[in-house]
């Protein structure tokens, strides 16, 4: 193997780490964002089209309808606690977090799915959210 395909191997591998690394930091803020009740700065990980599902019923929604959306709902159902139950990778394209979702109403079951655009970022694909 020469020093060329070596190196190229290497920077592609770091590549990948590094894009990796950014989305699981981007599900963490989410998830602490939800934890904290700061629902308007998960906005920022929006893509063009959102969908959300509350209750089994989905809709798909533009960025500013989502988060209105979603602030509605955690207005009236304020996180209490967030517990993770399952993360993780199941491509190269893609990051979930499934947890458990208190709030003063009952819990929830909460799906976060997060999916690579353009090649170079991470962006909030879907959100699920379903009382137990």
């Amino acid at each position: 193997m020469s020093i060329f395909t070596k190196r190229l191997f290497f920077t592609v591998t770091c590549i990948f780490f590094l894009v990796s690394a950014k989305a699981q930091s981007q599900l963490e803020d989410v998830v602490n964002d939800i934890k904290s009740n700061k629902i308007s700065d998960i906005s920022r990980y929006y893509d063009n089209i959102v969908p959300i599902t509350m209750n089994n019923v989905q809709s798909t929604y533009s960025r500013s309808q989502a988060e209105m959306v979603l602030k509605d709902f955690f207005t009236r159902n304020p996180a209490t606690d967030l517990t993770i139950l399952n993360s993780g990778t199941p491509n190269n394209t893609s990051k979930f977090a499934i947890g458990d979702l208190n709030t003063p109403n009952g819990k929830y079951s909460i799906y976060i799915l997060f999916k690579l655009k353009d090649n170079s970022i991470y962006m909030l694909q879907e959100i699920r959210i379903n009382k137990e």
